[in-house]
């Protein structure tokens, strides 16, 4: 009978982990190697229940209060440990159009670099 997600992070306790065999339920197929949980599942039970339902509630910090019983300041805060251990997601800078124009306006760079800029 496999065990609960919940089962695998209450026996790591936070510890690190590799999983060494996965099988595919419906093939039977194993697969054998060395494979690191994803970040999210390396999070406590209980985190991992405080991002689904902040996930479930779109986002919204006043549901979360509702749902938890707690202050702004302390979903906040909870997000805000949780964001420090999940730094997984590169995020990419769009040029800010108005910016690359204004510079252009003022004589800081060239049309070819705005083009530039604006096109990537």
């Amino acid at each position: 009978m496999p065990k609960e997600w919940h089962d695998l992070t209450r026996l790591t306790q936070g510890a690190p982990i590799l999983i060494e065999r996965v099988r595919l339920a419906d093939s039977g197929i194993a697969i054998e190697g060395q494979f690191e949980l994803p970040p999210l599942a390396r999070l406590s039970a209980e985190d991992q229940v405080f991002i689904m339902a902040f996930v479930r509630c779109h986002g919204s910090i006043k549901d979360m209060e509702r749902i938890f019983g707690i202050s702004y300041p302390t979903v906040k805060n909870r997000l805000n440990r949780l964001a420090d251990q999940l730094k997984f997601v590169e995020t990419l800078a769009f040029p800010d159009e108005e910016g690359v124009l204004d510079e252009l306006e003022r004589g800081e760079i060239t049309a070819e670099e705005a083009i530039r800029r604006l096109s990537e």
